[in-house]
């Protein structure tokens, strides 16, 4: 039997690469362990590892050893639970910051206005005493608030092994004591006789203190809200989720919680509901937007017999469903999964700093002790000029740039990359950016629009003005909730048309509208809504053909207007295709959507290859298998769907 588990975990406690450099070799080394991958940013350890060496609660407790926690990220419950708590903290650390610059501005003032030529109060200028006393007023409160670095960074010292916290404490505490030190001995010698501050007198470095702990918590506080977004797209997908269903047992209905929700549950899904787990239709028809998983931009109809996804949106119908998987076997479950994955994957350039950070902080604290002692032993100074020299060591490397530099740098390529739309996945994925050589655009909303428009308008009978029609067809479908509706009113209310009232207005799920305006009976739908109401729909093949939804409109039973929807290409779809083909990158579509519709306009807008009606994981199937053939690819997409 095969005791080999996957896992995905919660690291609380990581504040620097220190940190996760060292779980990940401690936890490297336990039995049992065949991989183990620490992301400091996400905070999380993707572990695999034989179960029947090491258990979870050993793990745990080995973490906690190391002065860190450790849980279990794998169930949505816990995965919301975490994220609340993630935005107490953050706004508690806002909240904290906000207190430390109110202390820390003043005390940089201060200190350093003279230098600058700003005043000070006199009685300060004027009185070393007063002045390091003033100074020390403004730098404890800011020591209080910053004790964090002090709670963690003494401790893990004391384990032998130090973090970027450690150095931050080591330095800071130094340059206190020291300050303090020169304190005491300007109170011992104080004569009530004024003296300037900024004189021959020992110095203060109060203002380190409090100004170093200052920007080092503001650089916390970003690098929190960083964290913080990168759980955004799966907030986004478990939005999509709903958090109760209609469960159906004989003649009753109750609401039940979707995670109990287990496979043969029969299930009542209403109109404008989201459809709450993956299954198969047992009784009703409906249409259903299935954008989130497919990126396919038309609803869907659905009928007895077919399969349905959750998280996808029910529109006009009532469908009853049966349930074929758990909640956590679902698509959007898997596609969660995914895209959790990516984002606990690191950039191979960081795992070269994560090395390199782990001997870092004891490499640092060796050369300001070595040079303090050079100075004192062979340099001849006191043994306060030498601390001052260490001191100086340890808070100039107190912002570690190798624990700095990749996450500031993927950072500030991800936000640039996110004012021009793109979404940076990964830190590998943006390290190999320049390597591809193949682009996978999706369809909906990338090249296109990704909402239907009305595109044209076919009058079959001369009778009736383009204008009356749209004007007509607009009210009637003002009373729609159908997406296409939308198209049809938006294009009235674009031509400042007015929109007819109507009457004795009936829909019919999958098939279309029916209504009074004035004397005439208007008739809106598909080719089968006009052959039930006996009405020829003859126009509109090469439409079909190329892709796009044709609603026909009858007036009295007669023919009188075809209406083509479409998404339409992005206006600048082209011009980026044009300019990718010339940069010699080999450009394909990928898309859920029908074929003829996505080959209908990659033909538009220039691409050559197209692969459609394709699932998001075997969207993510594809890529592999192109990447095996020796290309590297790139994914371009706009939403969630798109994730894996």
């Amino acid at each position: 039997m095969n005791s080999e588990q996957s896992q995905q975990f919660a690291v609380g406690g990581m504040h620097c690469a220190a940190c996760s450099s060292r779980i990940e070799r401690v936890v490297a080394t336990l039995p049992g362990v065949a991989e183990v991958s620490v992301n400091l940013a996400a905070e999380t350890m993707r572990l695999r590892w034989d179960e029947n060496l090491l258990s979870i609660a050993e793990l745990q407790q080995k973490i906690a050893q190391l002065g860190f926690s450790l849980a279990a990220l794998e169930s949505e419950p816990g995965y919301l639970t975490r994220r609340e708590e993630k935005q107490a903290e953050m706004a508690a650390m806002r909240q904290r910051l906000l207190l430390i610059f109110l202390f820390a501005l003043p005390l940089f003032w201060l200190a350093m206005g003279p230098m600058f030529g700003l005043p000070i109060p006199q009685i300060l200028s004027n009185n070393h005493l007063f002045f390091g006393l003033a100074q020390l007023s403004l730098t404890l409160p800011i020591m209080f608030w910053s004790r964090a670095f002090y709670v963690d960074g003494f401790p893990a010292l004391w384990r032998r092994a130090p973090t970027m916290d450690s150095l931050i404490a080591v330095g800071t505490g130094a340059a206190f004591i020291y300050s303090l030190w020169n304190l005491a001995e300007a109170a011992k010698n104080f004569s009530g006789i004024s003296h300037t501050a900024h004189g021959s007198h020992a110095e203060f470095y109060f203002e380190s203190v409090g100004v170093l702990l200052a920007l080092v918590s503001l650089g916390k506080f970003f690098e929190a809200r960083a964290k913080a977004q990168t759980s955004s797209a799966i907030e986004q997908l478990m939005s999509l989720a709903p958090e109760e269903a209609t469960l159906v047992i004989g003649d009753e209905q109750k609401r039940i919680a979707c995670a109990n929700i287990k496979p043969g549950d029969h299930l009542l899904v209403k109109p404008g509901e989201r459809i709450p787990i993956d299954g198969r239709v047992e009784n009703g028809e409906s249409e259903v937007d299935e954008s989130m998983l497919t990126g396919e931009s038309m609803p869907v109809a659905k009928k007895v017999g077919d399969t349905v996804t959750g998280g996808t949106v029910n529109h006009h119908g009532v469908l009853w469903i049966e349930a074929f998987r758990f909640p956590e076997e679902t698509v959007l479950a898997r596609i969660v999964r995914l895209v959790r994955d990516a984002q606990g994957s690191k950039a191979p350039i960081a795992n070269l700093a994560d090395k390199i950070s782990l001997y870092f902080v004891p490499a640092v604290m060796g050369i300001a002790v070595l040079t303090g002692s050079l100075w004192f032993f062979a340099g001849g100074i006191s043994f306060a000029a030498a601390l001052k020299y260490t001191i100086a060591v340890l808070v100039i490397a107190c912002p570690c740039a190798m624990g700095l530099a990749t996450p500031m740098s993927i950072m500030v390529a991800a936000g640039r990359g996110a004012q021009l739309g793109i979404l940076v996945k990964s830190g590998a994925a943006l390290q190999r950016a320049e390597e591809i050589g193949t682009i996978l655009f999706d369809k909906t909303g990338t090249l296109t629009e990704g909402r239907p428009q009305l595109i044209g308008i076919k009058i079959t009978d001369e009778k009736h003005s383009e204008e009356n029609i749209l004007s007509w067809a607009a009210g009637v479908e003002r009373l729609s909730e159908h997406p296409l509706a939308g198209a049809i009113v938006a294009a009235a209310e674009k031509r400042h048309l007015p929109l007819a009232t109507v009457s004795s207005f009936t829909a019919v799920a999958g098939r279309g509208v029916a209504a009074f305006v004035g004397e005439r009976r208007i008739l809106i739908g598909n080719a089968a809504w006009m052959a039930e109401n006996g009405v020829a729909a003859s126009v509109g093949e090469e439409e079909n053909r190329r892709g796009r939804t044709v609603l026909y409109l009858a007036i009295d039973e007669e023919m009188a207007a075809a209406l083509v929807v479409a998404d339409a290409p992005r206006p600048e779809a082209r011009e980026a295709v044009n300019t990718l083909k010339k940069m010699g990158l080999r450009l394909a579509m990928i898309s859920g959507d029908q074929r003829q519709t996505a080959e209908a306009i990659a033909a538009e807008i220039g691409v050559d290859e197209v692969y459609a009606e394709v699932l998001p994981q075997d969207k993510a199937a594809k890529i592999v298998e192109l990447q095996e053939a020796g290309q590297k690819v790139a994914m371009i997409g706009d939403g969630i769907n798109d994730a894996p």
